[in-house]
This record gives C-alpha cells, sequence and structure tokens, in this order.
C-alpha cells in the first residue's frame, strides 16, 4: 500500500510539473493540439479508416526514421517528450531499438525499401556495440559501461532484432550477440522458470509475468542453432509465465508498477510472448490460453474502440485514460491469431481499437517530431509516458497496420 501511495504522489507531482510547463509560450502548439485532440478523437474514432493504411503506415515509419536521425548515433531515442526536461528528443534506448529492427525489416521486406532496411542494419550494428559484456542489454537509455546495469527483458527485445538481422543478411555478428544475449537469459532463470534481472528501472521485489515474452527470441535463438536448452528454456519461461494466470485469463505479477491493475501494454506483453511461442513449437494449449485472456481484455471496450489503459483481475477498467501502445499490442493479437489458424473471432475488435488509436495519429502538421507518431496516452496528458510519444508505440502500430494489411 505504500509503494502504491507514493507512485501516485510521484505521478501526480509529476504531472503537476509538466502541466505548469505547457502554459509556457513555446509549448503553445502542444497545448493547442491537446486541447484539439481531446475534442476530436472520440468522435473522429467513429469512422472507418480500412482504407487508408498504406498512409499511416508511411507516415509512422517515416517518424521512426527521423527519431533515429535525431541521435548522434544509430540507436532509436526513447521518445519524443517536448515539455520534459529534455525538451524534445530523448536518448536512444537499446531496449527497444531492438524490437524496432524486426518491424523494420518487416516493412523493407514487403515495400522492397532499401533505405528502410539500411536504417534497421544500422541500428542492428549500434546494439551490438553497447551490448554488455555478459551479454546482456542494460536497462534505461544509453549510458557508458560503467553505468550499465543489465535487464533480462530488454535483452530478450535486442535478441529479436538481432535474429531477424541475421535471416535477412545472414552476418554472423549478429548471430553472435544474439547468441550471447541468450545465453544470459539462460543463466539469469531461476528454479521456476521466471527472469531474475529486472534492472534499475522496474521494480525488483516481484516476479514479473510480462518478462515471457524473452522467450520468444530464446525460442527463435535456440531454432537458429540447433541448441535444445534454449528451446527448453523459453518453453520453461512460457510455463511459469501461465501459474501465474487466473482461471478468467488475467495474469497476476504483471506490471512496471501496478500489479494489482496492470497496463494494457504488458498485458500484451504478456500474451505475444505465449501466443509466438505457441506458434512456433506447436503448442495449441499456449494459443488456447492466449484466446482466453484476450476475450476478458477485450470486454471492456467501448463501441468506439476506447479501452482504459489498466485493468483489474476482473478485466474492468481502473484508469481514466487509454495506454494506445496497450490497444495497438492487442489489436495484433487478434489480427496475429486470425493470420495463424483462420480464428477471425478477435478481428472486428482489433479494428475498433485500431481505429480509436489511428484517430489519434497525425498525418500533417508543422512540428515533424509529432507527425505520423501515436502518443502514449489518450488523452496525451494521460498517466502512460504522460505528454510524450515513446518510440515503442509507433513500432507497435506499425506490426498492427502490417497484419491489418494482409487480412484485407
Amino acid at each position: 500500500m505504500l509503494e502504491l501511495l507514493k507512485d501516485k504522489y510521484w505521478t501526480y507531482t509529476k504531472k503537476k510539473r509538466l502541466l505548469s510547463k505547457l502554459k509556457q509560450p513555446q509549448n503553445q502548439f502542444l497545448s493547442t493540439l491537446i486541447n484539439q485532440l481531446d475534442h476530436q478523437v472520440l468522435s473522429l474514432a467513429e469512422q472507418d479508416y480500412s482504407g487508408d493504411n498504406a498512409v499511416r503506415l508511411d507516415a509512422a515509419v517515416s517518424w521512426i526514421l527521423r527519431a533515429q536521425a535525431a541521435t548522434p548515433d544509430n540507436g532509436v531515442p526513447l521518445g519524443y517528450f517536448p515539455i520534459s526536461e529534455h525538451n524534445g528528443w530523448l536518448p536512444s534506448y537499446p531496449e527497444t531499438t531492438g524490437y524496432i529492427i524486426t518491424s523494420l525489416l518487416n516493412y523493407a521486406q514487403v515495400f522492397d525499401h532499401e533505405q528502410v532496411k539500411q536504417a534497421a542494419m544500422a541500428m542492428a550494428d549500434w546494439e551490438i556495440k553497447v551490448q554488455m559484456a555478459n551479454g546482456a542489454v542494460q536497462g534505461g537509455t544509453v549510458n557508458c559501461a560503467k553505468e550499465q546495469t543489465a535487464a533480462a527483458f530488454n535483452t530478450g527485445m535486442v535478441i529479436d532484432g538481432w535474429l531477424s538481422a541475421f535471416a535477412v543478411s545472414k552476418q554472423q555478428q549478429y548471430l553472435d550477440a544474439a547468441l550471447r544475449g541468450a545465453a544470459f537469459l539462460a543463466d539469469d532463470m531461476d528454479e521456476n522458470g521466471f527472469f531474475k534481472t529486472n534492472g534499475n528501472f522496474v521494480r525488483n521485489n516481484e516476479v514479473k509475468s510480462y518478462t515471457c515474452l524473452c522467450a520468444w527470441g530464446m525460442y527463435r535463438a535456440g531454432q537458429a542453432t540447433g541448441e535444445s536448452c534454449l528451446i527448453d528454456s523459453a518453453l520453461a519461461s512460457i510455463e511459469s509465465a501461465l501459474q501465474q494466470r487466473n482461471e478468467n485469463g488475467w495474469f497476476r505479477n504483471n506490471c512496471l508498477t501496478h500489479s494489482i491493475k496492470p497496463l494494457t501494454h504488458t498485458i500484451g506483453y504478456v500474451l505475444q510472448g505465449i501466443l509466438e511461442v505457441g506458434i512456433l513449437s506447436g503448442r495449441r494449449d499456449f494459443i488456447a490460453a492466449v484466446k482466453h485472456s484476450l476475450s476478458g481484455a477485450l470486454s471492456s471496450i467501448d463501441s468506439n474502440g476506447y479501452l482504459a489503459g489498466r485493468l483489474d483481475e476482473n478485466w474492468l477498467p481502473k484508469a481514466n485514460y487509454v495506454c494506445l501502445t496497450g490497444s495497438v499490442q492487442l489489436a495484433i493479437l487478434c489480427f496475429r491469431l486470425a493470420e495463424y489458424d483462420g480464428d477471425y473471432q478477435f478481428v472486428a475488435q482489433g479494428n475498433k481499437l485500431m481505429n480509436f488509436v489511428k484517430a489519434t495519429q497525425l498525418l500533417s502538421g508543422k512540428n515533424d517530431a509529432i507527425v505520423g507518431a501515436i502518443a502514449g496516452s489518450y488523452p496525451l496528458m494521460g498517466d502512460y509516458m504522460v505528454g510524450g510519444y515513446p518510440n515503442w508505440a509507433t513500432k507497435y502500430y506499425i506490426d498492427a497496420l502490417m497484419l491489418q494489411n494482409k487480412l484485407a
């Protein structure tokens, strides 16, 4: 209870500080944008956006490339936060740059886009440069080697990118980096199948169910090398996560901070890990578990696609904002199930979620650090990634648009 009160206090004080910055003349554009979106999105979300995926996808990918160009290295900034202490682009973020690689390479392959492919490969090279000596990937934004602290989850996300880079290029350095990371993860698992090292930026006094998303990269690494021990470790991670599931499909210990009301973002993480490993391994029980949980998570969607950013143990809304990343991740699950085994029962709800998120995306404007991007929250000053555009929101949006195109 004390920890929850502390979190509420720090969230309140941070938001109060940011709201005061909105009143400054240089931030007038953002204040105007917030007022515009707050009044328009709920009605815009009722529209049918099924015919404009191409322009939205191009805008989102272009934003990622602009973000990469804004850094002094080849990583991708954590995001664009115009009223933060950075007043704009934050430093490069190894964790999410890792899985952005996969998204860009998928896009480049489908649309035969060499510039996007080269941008992704530059990200993969940069990730090797900043990989820790023990094979792990650091928590937080990039810093010097002596200040890095390992994070299991971040490591799994970058393994994903390296394996995608290897699949495209067949260059050994990417597979070697992925295997060093996978070895770290295998060593980091406890006797119950959970990863122990959360890093300095995530609360460490509980297991984290969502870290089973690392199992996807581990399983892929095992497939690429024939190392069955990595496949076994991946399956053990998924089995452990499923032990945290209640009868109604809701997962315990599944949030960065408030496990009694997890973010749809971390709900999306845990379900994607279980689904993708289930697909790779042919484990129908894993896939069935995802369908059961997804039914619960989608039960609170409004007719216009609005879904509260936190859901309690009864799948009831526990936030007054949308975590846009989480909404897109749940849409991905809806579309992926249809793509994999022809189960279209969730597609309509996935389309609703996407229509809502599309209504928040700007396709033109004077500030190209915002155009094409997806914000952390709706409203923009909601509690998840307050007042900014985290790169992973746009990454998952790209993935969802790609899948939605396949089903069209």
